[in-house]
């Protein structure tokens, strides 16, 4: 079960994210303690973002420059989220989750009337983006539900040309992201190894075959698809919120 959930939430981290929607659950159901669910799931979906990554490399290249300031203020917050993790129980974030991505979802969807992208435009973080982008690595660092989408909506803003270029430096950010909060999440011990490295290899599998199938799909409907998903994951938490 852990396998197959970790293989689509790989493929569905590739160009949205909430991923972490099914495989933080099926850890729960399969027996592992919340801290360490999340802790297992940040590594197996570190492999599944590598693998997005990769195939996503062709924007990567292209779109390179933009990951330096980024990374550095990624690198920053996610610690500070991990870290808090550790220390503080997970409540307050929990209720805020669906909050947090149908604010997310919003953005995104209404960002082509906000920020047109264009081939021409001069690619740029602006300094409120990476005040966003902290805020974002913050709450990946913690948890990390729904970030790609917080992503996506940063990404909106930055000038780039359509959908699969931001979803490339989002993914680049998203290992940054997610390999740093697993530092301490090692050094405490609480990554349940032996589910792990099973749902870190299908979600590398998922990660990479997903991210090159969306590359092949048209932008208008990869944005539908974000825009239906992250409103079905907002409707379905604030059910329960």
């Amino acid at each position: 079960m852990l396998c197959a959930v970790a293989f689509v939430a790989g493929a569905i981290n590739s160009v949205a994210g909430g991923g972490t929607f099914l495989t933080f659950p099926a850890l729960i159901f399969a027996g592992v303690p919340p801290i360490g669910a999340n802790a297992t799931n940040n590594f197996a979906m570190w492999f599944g973002t590598l693998g997005s990554a990769r195939g996503y490399r062709e924007e990567v290249r292209e779109f390179r420059h933009l990951l330096v300031r980024a990374s550095a203020v990624s690198v920053v917050g996610s610690l500070c989220g991990a870290v808090l993790l550790l220390r503080t129980p997970p409540r307050i974030f929990e209720h805020l989750i669906p909050y947090l991505l149908l604010f997310a979802t919003a953005l995104f969807a209404l960002s082509p009337y906000l920020a047109r992208p264009h081939p021409e435009r001069t690619q740029h973080f602006s300094a409120a983006q990476l005040v966003a982008q902290f805020f974002s690595s913050l709450y990946g660092g913690y948890f990390g539900a729904g970030q790609g989408f917080m992503m996506l909506a940063i990404l909106a803003f930055s000038g780039l040309p359509n959908l699969n270029a931001m979803n490339a430096v989002k993914n680049v950010l998203a290992v940054v992201i997610n390999g740093v909060a697993l530092v301490p999440f090692v050094l405490a011990g609480v990554i349940r190894w032996p589910q792990a490295v099973v749902m870190a290899v299908a979600a590398l599998a998922g990660g990479y075959a997903g991210s090159r199938l969306f590359r092949r799909i048209p932008p208008a409907y990869s944005r539908a698809f974000v825009i239906a998903l992250g409103a079905g994951m907002s409707a379905y938490f604030l059910t329960r919120a």
